[in-house]
């Protein structure tokens, strides 16, 4: 007759490794945009055989851009890298400027966009309120390829990037009367609202999106840290230096309670140093990290600890979002993303 396991205390006495409580938010990891982006390379790489050519990072994860790299995806900076070639052309999850599409164009290239559609949806906006005569301000990051994508959706001058509050305080308008406000989708919820607010409060008529331009994934991640930061002695967010959701976790995580919060590629990052003497240690992945590399850090926890995992859940995911119709031939359809797993 089998029996019941051990108590965490008594199986740390039999092994010798302390317990140690692993708290797991949920949802983390892939959201349906980076599926999407990802599940485009793979089903361009088995309908046309390789290369595929894709322009920056298809997501931001060093894990993911070698694994596809090495089934034959070539990843470029730019299109002028790329020789002439009947294959496809795959634009990032971040989108890109009209320019680079453009040049697309002129060069005859077989396009595939990978852009999240909530970035679109972002683009889209931002050039409907330029035509109604707006002055537009984004809230970002310089240099993320997703402002740049933004920014290159206008005319020169017709966008305002803002990054801090300080910078929204000072902000002076052409007209205040005509102005409307954009946002990055990865950014801190609560740093973007204070943003907001000063804009709000000295600009009253300031339009804004019709629905919240940061995203579901992005709120839903932020908001399982907030679950587990504060009764966490560590916690480690899977994901890469270039991810901007994955350092907000990092920021929102101290934020809650944690201030040994840091950010980690995969197990081989983790500092043993700063998680000695810890009893309860949390766990997240940015939007861009495979569950796969979760796993990796939990089983080099297991090596040094006996280790609880306990699930936190703050929300379940199912969106999806459909590949393009030009890899849909073969019967590809839309993955159902759960926030459990």
């Amino acid at each position: 007759m089998p029996t019941d396991p051990a108590p965490a205390s008594a199986a740390a006495t039999t092994c010798g490794r302390p317990p140690l409580r692993v708290l797991l938010a949920a949802p983390r990891g892939f959201c349906a945009g980076v599926d999407r982006a990802i599940q485009i390379v793979e089903l361009a790489l088995r309908k046309f055989g390789p290369p595929v050519y894709v322009r920056h990072e298809i997501v931001h994860n060093r894990f993911v851009v070698e694994s596809l790299r090495a089934k034959g995806a070539v990843f470029v900076d730019e299109l002028n890298e790329i020789p002439e070639t009947d294959q496809p052309v795959i634009f990032s999850a971040h989108g890109v400027p009209k320019a680079v599409v453009a040049d697309a164009r002129l060069r005859n290239m077989l396009v595939l966009d990978a852009t999240c559609p909530l970035v679109s949806k972002v683009h889209i906006e931002a050039v409907r309120h330029h035509e109604e005569g707006h002055e537009i301000v984004l809230i970002g990051h310089a240099g993320h390829p997703e402002v740049e994508g933004t920014l290159g959706q206008l005319p020169a001058g017709a966008v305002t990037l803002i990054e801090t509050v300080a910078e929204a305080r000072t902000f002076a308008p052409r007209d205040p009367t005509k102005l409307a406000f954009a946002t990055q989708t990865t950014l801190s919820i609560d740093d973007t609202a204070e943003i907001v607010g000063v804009l709000k409060e000295r600009f009253p008529l300031i339009a804004g999106p019709h629905k919240e331009d940061i995203c579901y994934a992005t709120t839903n991640r932020q908001e399982a840290v907030k679950a587990i930061a504060a009764g966490s002695d560590v916690l480690l967010v899977v994901g890469a230096p270039n991810s901007s959701n994955s350092l907000r976790l990092v920021e929102v995580a101290r934020r809650a309670g944690c201030q040994k919060a840091m950010l980690i590629q995969r197990a081989s990052d983790i500092d043993w140093g700063l998680i000695e003497g810890a009893a309860v240690v949390g766990i997240t992945a940015g939007a861009s990290a495979p569950e796969v590399l979760v796993d990796e850090v939990i089983e080099a926890l297991k090596g040094r600890f006996t280790v609880d995992v306990e699930l936190v859940s703050t929300a379940v995911e199912r969106i999806a979002f459909n590949v393009p119709r030009a890899l849909r031939d073969d019967g590809a359809t839309a993955t159902t993303l759960g926030g459990e797993a």
